[in-house]
Formats: C-alpha cells, sequence, structure tokens
C-alpha cells in the first residue's frame, strides 16, 4: 500500500507554484481587436464565415496552450516508496517515456514538438507515474527553449522526491526551425541533463539512453 503526503509549500512552491491567471472579458475583447488588427495587416480576410471569428479563436488556443503557468495541483503529493530503506534501492531506475509534449518557443512564439523522457532513482519517495507526464506538461505548456524545459522538469522532479539521482531527455522539432530562417526538413534538437548519482555514473546515463532509444 503506498501512503502519499502533501509537498512542504517551501520545497515545492518555488518550481510548482499554484496561481490562476485573470483576463477579463474587457481584455479579452481589446485583445481581439488587436489581432484583428494583425491579421488583416498580414494579408487574411477576416469577413469570411470561416475567419471573422479567428481572433477569438487564436486568442482562447494560446491561453489553452500556455496553461502551464497555472501549476498543477495533481503534482503536490508524493508517495512512500515500499522499498524505503532496503540497501539496493539505488540499483533501482524508474524510467517514463516517451512522454509526447508540445511548448511554444518564447524566441518567435511557434510551437516546437517532441518527446521526453524521465529517470530517477528514488530514496524514500517516488511520484505516481502519470504525475510525471503532468510533469513535462507543466513546464511545456509555457513559453519556453528547449535548453530551459530540460533543466525545469529536472530541478522540480528533484525537489519533489529528493531522489539519490534524476535523468531527463527531450527531443523535438521546432517550427521556427522548419517555416522560417533556415527552413531545415527534419532536425531534431536533443538535451539531456543529470542530478545527483547519475552525474557519477556513466553506465546508469548509458543504461538511460539506450531506454530512451537515443543513438549512443
Amino acid at each position: 500500500m503506498y501512503l502519499h503526503q502533501d509537498i512542504d509549500n517551501a520545497a515545492g512552491d518555488s518550481v510548482l507554484e499554484l496561481r490562476r491567471r485573470a483576463i477579463s472579458s474587457e481584455q479579452m475583447h481589446t485583445f481581439e481587436k488587436y489581432m484583428t488588427e494583425i491579421f488583416t495587416a498580414f494579408g487574411m480576410d477576416i469577413d469570411t464565415p470561416s475567419t471573422y471569428e479567428t481572433p477569438q479563436r487564436f486568442l482562447r488556443a494560446l491561453f489553452e496552450a500556455t496553461g502551464g503557468y497555472d501549476g498543477d495541483p495533481k503534482l503536490l503529493k508524493v508517495f512512500g516508496a515500499e522499498y524505503r530503506g532496503e540497501g539496493n534501492c539505488r540499483l533501482s531506475q524508474i524510467i517514463e517515456g516517451p512522454i509526447p509534449f508540445h511548448a511554444l518557443c518564447e524566441h518567435h512564439a511557434l510551437p516546437f514538438s517532441g518527446r521526453a523522457y524521465i529517470g530517477y532513482i528514488a530514496d524514500e519517495h517516488i511520484l505516481g507515474i502519470s504525475k510525471l507526464t503532468r510533469l513535462v506538461r507543466l513546464f511545456a505548456r509555457r513559453f519556453t527553449v528547449q535548453e530551459r524545459l530540460v533543466q525545469q522538469i529536472a530541478e522540480a522532479l528533484n525537489t519533489l522526491l529528493q531522489p539519490h539521482g534524476v535523468a531527463v531527455y527531450l527531443e523535438a522539432h521546432h517550427l521556427c526551425m522548419q517555416m522560417r530562417g533556415v527552413c531545415e526538413i527534419t532536425p531534431l534538437t536533443r538535451t539531456t541533463t543529470w542530478r545527483g548519482v547519475y552525474e557519477l555514473d556513466s553506465s546508469l546515463r548509458v543504461e538511460f539512453l539506450l531506454a530512451c532509444g537515443a543513438d549512443l
């Protein structure tokens, strides 16, 4: 049987702060007028049956796509590990992935999409498997860059569980490289980060990356 406990506020607030964004109907109406002007200036005919609500739909989609700023209350609980106190807990990697994610690049506000893999070696606590997906999407659903995203996921998991080690691997395609600029066809950007025993033990890193299907 698993026991759960609430995360101490001091430990959780810095990386998993809960706050609800509030945009009034007056603000939204103002933003819709701005978007109508922008879309029209860029060439869109905003007066057709399929486009007259596009500014409103765009803003609603953008608000939903950046929902990670609101936090996720379901990430504020962890579970006691069944093998707590046993000497072999360092030998067990918990690896989850691929976890699909979509994010908005803060440089051009264009999407980048990919897959995340998370590994950790528990100490006294574990996190429900579905919460690892929530953790990835919490930080992905913001304006961000892949380099920061991989670090935020690792730091949050480290704060939540204080495990022996954390490993995170992300791979993603960036529309800012495919639709503009160099216009590459199939660029794949990979980022990794390590915490704890993963930094010290190369065999753990190799085991993790092989489980992720990464090219070594």
